[in-house]
């Protein structure tokens, strides 16, 4: 069964300053939550569609990796297909109003192992969720001061 989580967040700064914050690995560290890590899969990072990348959740001794791959772009618009423990999609929309950009941050999934299910559902969910809104509001802060 699929899980959504939701956060958006008001932005003061344009689209294109806000998705660059979104798909510059360098600003993206800046906000991203520290115990995960992104690499690029290939000789370089690439949001393009069909772009590939890697998180890594930093828990010591396991470093579990999601691969993602950028199944849908358009100008402000950036969605990461990935698979692993968790398959789904996270969705990151820009809509720009007259006070700089509304962004969206959606993210999508369903866990096929019922063991690890459950120790999300658990132990992690409410978590994800605070982070997420946590990450929204440094993304926030990156891309004002930019």
């Amino acid at each position: 069964m699929a899980q959504v989580f939701e956060q958006s967040i008001d932005i003061c700064a344009n689209a294109t300053t806000v998705e660059r914050c979104i798909t510059d690995r360098a600003l993206m560290h800046q906000w991203l939550n520290p115990a995960l890590r992104c690499e690029p899969i290939g000789d370089r990072w690439n949001t393009d569609l069909g772009g590939q990348s890697r998180f890594i959740i930093q828990i010591p001794l396991l470093q579990p990796a999601l691969i993602s791959t950028v199944v849908e772009r358009q100008p402000g618009l950036v969605v990461w297909g990935f698979e692993g423990f968790f398959q789904g999609r996270d969705r990151w929309e820009c809509v720009p109003t007259d006070q700089g950009t509304y962004l969206i941050n959606r993210f999508e999934f369903t866990i096929p192992n019922p063991l690890v299910a459950y120790g999300f559902n658990t132990f992690a969910a409410q978590w994800t969720q605070r982070d997420m809104a946590a990450q929204l509001k440094r993304l926030q802060q990156v891309a004002e001061r930019q």
